[in-house]
């Protein structure tokens, strides 16, 4: 549409306007009646329309696909390998059992009674209280370019942002498209990490599990379970658990998460093997489903399906606490990008000129009490660190990928942390593609 609005049909009349003056000038000049105005004056006219439809037709496609965006990106001195650290483990003598939950569209903004009819988010924080231990990032940001779960995913566990193939020069650049068996094969993630440490990887999410490449994704990197859409009807879980177009709903997936971790809990005290099972909830991603579990007590039925949704996941964290889990297993939970502003969507009138949208989030480790004090403003990122040391490993200066976890007292110098906000900015929308030629076609060991 935003083609043929400002591409075609600005060019459909310069040319008809075009072909009129062509037939008018023939017509004329084959005896035809005078003109009333002079044709200088006409001509004039007619130039300067052909030029503002050319002109500002150009311009608003310019603008509509970012070509000064990426002549930007493609001009900047900021490379993302000169920036980027493989995680160096130090230690992993404290490794735990992780937990970590992804929430769809979990934005922190819509905790706004103020905003909002009411705070989507008090089941999951009462259920999480700070008295307790539980804590948070304040100000949790969305990179620079983010905003959909495959960015979420990549950013929290690889450190890097999530760019296409089309960001490398390399030759070769097409070849994840001719076979799609990795997916960021070059780039250690948080998977491949617990992986090399022993840990079994295990996701659950509601959706087809091949939609945006999350399958490929997880399976480069280490997980070497995991269940969507299709498994969950194979396994006969009720009709009713299911909306049609998008997957199974976040009670059921709850529900499934309870089984799944008795057995995984039970397996490491077996075999002193620990597990990262990861779930990704589903119920909040527009346009809305009101599945039957779900009361609506809003007028706006999107506040109350968050609420829904996050009474489910305090309904599994309250779960753990019961059985005995939190007390060797690291939590942590988090949206995985802020809430669309798509035109439909809910919420326009309280987000769109919002001065702050932040990242829900909090973190559980075993031991450890409230006094701790986490980064403030970090962003998706520096998520990547701060989950591994969550689990208790120890990185060498806290770095992995672009990211520093909240937990180090300080930024190292030369990370991409301690850049400036602007020049940052730059790093992340930078093209670099001889990194991401080597991320997406390279192998892990190469």
């Amino acid at each position: 549409m935003g083609i043929l609005g400002i591409g075609v049909v600005p060019l459909v009349i310069t040319v008809a306007l075009a072909i009129g003056h062509y037939f008018l000038r023939r017509r004329r000049s084959s005896g035809g009646s005078r003109p009333r105005r002079s044709p200088w004056i006409m001509r004039t006219v007619s130039t300067l329309l052909v030029g503002a439809l050319v002109i500002g037709g150009t311009t608003a496609f310019a603008t509509t696909v970012g070509v000064g965006d990426y002549i930007k990106a493609a001009n900047s001195p900021y490379n993302i390998g000169e920036y980027h650290v493989e995680p160096a483990v130090t230690g992993d003598g404290e490794k735990r059992n992780l937990v970590l939950i992804y929430l769809e569209s979990g934005e922190e903004t819509l905790a706004n009674d103020e905003l909002f009819e009411k705070d989507a988010f008090l089941p999951l924080k009462e259920a999480t209280p700070a008295a307790e231990g539980w804590q948070s990032v304040q100000d949790f940001q969305q990179y620079d370019g983010g905003g959909w779960t495959m960015a979420g995913f990549v950013s929290t566990q690889c450190g890097v942002p999530l760019k296409g193939v089309g960001s490398s020069s390399s030759s070769n650049s097409r070849e994840l498209d001719d076979d799609g068996e990795t997916y960021l094969g070059g780039t250690t993630c948080l998977g491949d990490v617990l992986e090399e440490h022993g840990y079994q990887n295990v996701f659950l999410g509601g959706a087809n599990s091949s939609f945006a490449a999350k399958d490929t994704f997880l399976r480069t990197h280490g997980y070497t379970e995991q269940m969507g859409l299709s498994d969950w009807r194979a396994a006969g879980e009720p009709e009713s658990g299911f909306r049609s177009d998008w997957g199974l709903s976040d009670e059921r997936l709850m529900a499934n998460a309870r089984d799944k971790i008795d057995e995984l809990h039970a397996e490491a005290e077996q075999t002193g093997q620990p597990f990262n099972l990861s779930l990704l909830t589903l119920d909040t991603h527009e346009p809305v489903h009101v599945y039957d579990y779900c009361d609506v007590d809003t007028e706006n039925n999107v506040t109350s399906v968050f609420s829904c949704s996050m009474t489910e996941v305090a309904g599994f964290v309250e779960y753990m606490k019961e059985r005995g889990y939190l007390e060797d297993t690291a939590v942590v939970i988090m949206g995985d990008h802020l809430k669309h502003m798509s035109a439909g969507d809910a919420f326009h009138e309280q987000l769109d000129h919002h001065g702050n949208r932040t990242i829900f989030n909090r973190i559980w480790i075993p031991g450890q009490g409230p006094d701790t004090t986490l980064r403030h403003g970090m962003d998706q990122l520096s998520m990547y660190p701060t989950i591994l040391e969550a689990a208790g490993f120890t990185l060498e200066n806290s770095e992995a990928g672009l990211g520093v976890s909240a937990f180090a007292s300080e930024v190292p110098g030369d990370s991409a942390q301690a850049l400036e906000p602007e020049a940052y900015n730059e790093l992340l929308g930078s093209l670099s593609p001889r990194f991401y030629g080597e991320a997406w076609i390279g192998s892990r060991g190469e």
